[in-house]
């Protein structure tokens, strides 16, 4: 257990990509089986103990200290794990009782525990850990690890273990259970590559680049197609050996949240495609909307009814048992097209081309699209394969400019992980009402696009206007005559009815932070609801 403690502190403390993938081999590199493949399973997020939740800890912690003293400390530190685990009473002989237990005992215990004994024997495991392994079982058990470490990053340190491609990992992992033995067998050269016995796995996307300046002066027009690009998310749709499933682009089964769709599914193939909410060849609608449907475990019928999804599709991956993948794109839509037209018509439609001679005209359509949803267009080489990753070369995405407004810093709350002893997470506001006596109006929150640097100007800025505290959050001095503005860039804007100002930022984050700008020269809400007009 002290060891996978020790590796989640120094993730947690590393900013570096490459550090945090050498952190990852080395462990799975040093930790036998089946420690290894629990934290793996852990840091992917495909272990469940649905014995333990975040209400049944507050509730164990509440039963061993004052619930005022809890609530202050919770509000400094800011982390749930981290401030039950500096609470949490040890045992006299905690530090032996510690090095006694394993992650996998730990983990079994409370698998056998069920929900009716998870508390008592989930209390139990806290006596016997000291205060990092405290916070590395709970971190275990409750999920949101929030140590900078996603799933892909972490099957990329398997491949670097392996000295294998990750593409080669992506495509067995739906065929694989925890604690992953066999995976690591043939990681090690100890045994044959496992065989991808099970049916409908996803295949590794293929990315695409941005297009940078001076790219397209180097490319030919004729040899790119070029399609919109939608506001949705990417999404690869499986069938085989009547297995349907709905995977996102990192390789995350998505299926569950969207059995409407997966209803209509009755072909045999692999299909590239965005998904949107909306009737295919009828109507689109906002990313808004689609996020209605996201990380839902169940789905109401009323729900279904009020936003429907779709796929748009862009490639044809796989058909029975034949790759398409080495063909050139222009085959493989000549192949998507064919198979299109016998996909149901309201969950299936065609990503359409967008038709251009020379660059400067598909620039004038990009900043002009014929949709509020489209964020710009896709270039793709008419003899590219499909390969996994991001080459550089064969596909370009050219997004529209991003818009931006100038808001003033009303609320700042407390960060994780890291950023647990600073306020970095900032909601923001632009001016509404008369002009002789303006108001603020909430239009959206942002945690990026600020330095470390320009973080620490920030938090002290919070600090030393504070108005009101509200828990971990604070309310920032901000009116006409005294303020922070931010630049805030975004991608688009929807209304919404659950926000007072009645829209919606598309990806807000900080691009400025304006100092030189006094507060009343913000912008007003009607700039944004021109936006939406």
């Amino acid at each position: 257990m002290r060891r996978f403690a020790e590796l989640l502190d120094r993730l947690v403390l590393t900013p570096s990509r490459n550090a945090k993938l050498k952190l990852l081999s080395d462990y799975f590199r040093s930790t036998p089986d089946p420690d290894r493949g629990i934290a793996l399973a852990a840091i992917t997020g495909d272990l469940d103990i649905p014995g333990v939740k975040p209400a049944m800890l507050r509730a164990l912690v509440m039963e061993r200290m004052d619930a005022v003293l809890f609530a202050y400390s919770y509000d400094y530190v800011g982390d749930l794990a981290e401030t039950v685990s500096l609470v949490w009473p040890a045992a006299p002989d905690v530090e032996r009782r510690n090095s006694e237990l394993s992650l996998s005992d730990a983990v079994e215990a409370l698998l056998n525990a069920g929900r009716v004994q998870g508390p008592a024997v989930f209390a139990g495991l806290l006596d016997r850990l000291e205060a990092s392994s405290r916070f590395a079982l709970i971190k275990l058990v409750t999920g949101g690890m929030r140590i900078g470490v996603s799933a892909r990053m972490a099957k990329q340190a398997l491949a670097d273990v392996g000295q294998v491609d990750v593409s080669e990992i992506e495509e067995l992992w739906h065929g694989l259970d925890a604690p992953y033995e066999e995976l690591f067998a043939w990681l090690e050269g100890r045994v044959e590559k496992p065989v991808a016995a099970a049916y409908a796995l996803f295949r590794p996307v293929m990315l695409s680049n941005a297009v940078a300046e001076g790219d397209l002066e180097k490319l030919e027009p004729a040899d790119y197609a070029a399609e919109w690009k939608w506001d949705g998310i990417r999404v690869q749709t499986v069938a085989e050996g009547g297995v349907v499933r709905l995977y996102s682009r990192t390789g995350d089964d998505i299926s569950g949240a969207f059995p409407d769709l997966m209803e209509a599914i009755e072909f045999d193939a692999a299909i590239d495609g965005e998904l949107l909410v909306g009737v295919a060849g009828q109507h689109t609608g906002t990313f808004s909307d689609l996020q209605q449907r996201l990380n839902r475990k169940t789905v109401s019928a009323k729900m279904r009814e009020k936003f429907p999804v779709f796929v748009r599709c862009y490639d044809l991956l796989q058909v029975g048992g034949e790759d398409l993948r080495p063909l050139p794109f222009r085959e493989r839509r000549q192949r998507l097209e064919a198979f299109a037209a016998g996909l149901p018509s309201e969950r299936f439609d065609l990503s359409p081309f967008v038709a251009f001679e020379g660059w400067q005209e598909l620039e004038e359509k990009r900043c002009n699209p014929p949709h509020p949803i489209i964020e710009g267009v896709m270039l793709k080489r008419w003899d590219s394969a499909y390969v996994p990753g991001r080459p550089k070369g064969p596909w370009f995405k050219w997004k529209r400019d991003p818009h931006t407004v100038d808001a003033v810093l009303m609320y700042a709350q407390r960060g994780h992980g890291k950023r647990s002893s600073f306020y970095s997470d900032y909601t923001f506001g632009v001016w509404t009402g008369p002009e002789e006596k303006p108001e603020l109006v909430p239009v959206g929150k942002a945690y990026f696009g600020f330095t470390d640097e320009e973080l620490r100007q920030i938090d002290k800025f919070v600090r030393d206007n504070t108005v009101e505290r509200f828990g971990p959050v604070r309310s920032v001095r901000a009116d006409t005559t005294h303020g922070l503005v931010l630049e805030i860039a975004f991608e688009g804007l929807n209304r919404s009815q659950r926000h007072k100002s009645g829209v919606a930022m598309r990806f807000p984050r900080i691009s400025r932070l304006r100092w030189d700008k006094p507060a009343a020269e913000a912008d007003r809400l009607e700039t944004l609801q021109a936006m939406l007009d």
